[in-house]
């Protein structure tokens, strides 16, 4: 089993709080955790102009402070019903820094956010907040979208079909060991996906003059399926519903397509994330599929 004591859930309180929230809520019904609901406000730096004894921020009023307090308390009514214990901070800083660093101090087992996809607040728009929370938490982050569906709190299962992409990488064999752990804990079905990427028949460049491509991609399939079916320990099928796939393509498009074909309603995937190249493979993969994912996805980092 998955141990989850401590889950952080930073929020902006705009109207995709609930239903990350809601989604908080469940895992830590099912767990028996505690959340944190966190608010962080930005820091109001003087302008050019101002003088050398002019504060370099803005402390945050005490009545708004509570109002923000209040804010949060709302948004958690709903724990109320379950008896799960909700805690509140108002924190001030660099909006990362202040939940990267609440999710080492506390410390949480799983930070669970509310994207808002393609638009929406500026501040929390992935590529800014989100992408780096994913690529520098200390612990799994649970991003959820708007179209998600709501889970039930206090339900028997979590997640019911789950897709795991796998690329072989350290990272993506640590997000493989937590997503079957995951299936455990609900008897789920879970798809583990490699994709081999090469371009479509119609693209230039996909036939080289003089090179079998075709027995090329079927010895690439047959090796790559061998290697996902080494993966999955040959119990699974007694307390879990795998099954192994190897398609190619675009990683990122496989991914969200096969979400879509099998009604997942989780995505668990890993990221590296730490250094300049780890951030363009995190661009050119991950983060596509939690901006275009419909379903929430989590992401593992390699310890």
């Amino acid at each position: 089993m998955i141990d989850i004591r401590r889950i952080l859930c930073p929020t902006d309180l705009s109207d995709v709080a609930p239903r990350a929230f809601g989604h908080a809520l469940a895992v830590a019904r099912f767990h028996q955790a505690e959340i944190e609901l966190a608010y962080v406000s930005e820091p109001l730096l003087p302008g050019p102009v101002a003088p050398a004894s002019y504060p370099p921020w803005t402390v945050l009023d005490p009545a708004v402070r509570d109002r923000l307090t209040d804010a949060l308390e709302a948004l958690a009514a709903p724990a109320a019903d379950t008896g799960t214990p909700v805690r509140f901070g108002v924190y001030e800083g660099r909006v990362v820094s202040e939940i990267l660093d609440r999710a080492r101090s506390w410390p949480a087992d799983v930070v669970v956010m509310g994207t808002h996809g393609r638009g929406g607040f500026e501040r929390w728009v992935l590529g800014s907040v989100t992408e780096k929370v994913l690529r520098k938490a200390p612990c799994p982050v649970l991003t959820v979208p708007p179209p998600a569906a709501g889970l039930q709190p206090g339900g028997s299962v979590l997640f019911r079909r789950m897709v795991c992409p796998v690329d072989f990488s350290g990272a993506s064999l640590a997000a493989l060991g937590y997503a079957l752990r995951l299936a455990k804990e609900s008897c789920a079905e879970i798809t583990v996906l490699h994709v081999i990427e090469w371009l479509a028949e119609d693209e230039p460049g996909a036939r080289i003059a003089g090179f079998d491509v075709p027995e090329y991609r079927r010895y690439l399939e047959t090796d790559a399926r061998e290697k996902l079916h080494a993966l999955v320990p040959e119990d699974a099928h007694d307390w879990c519903r795998p099954r192994e796939v190897v398609t190619g393509g675009r990683p990122w498009r496989e991914v969200l397509r096969l979400t879509e074909e099998t009604t997942a309603d989780l995505v668990v995937m890993g990221v590296r994330g730490r250094n300049p190249v780890d951030i363009a493979l995190f661009g050119s993969t991950t983060h596509h599929v939690v901006r275009g994912a419909r379903c929430p996805v989590m992401v593992v980092h390699k310890d």
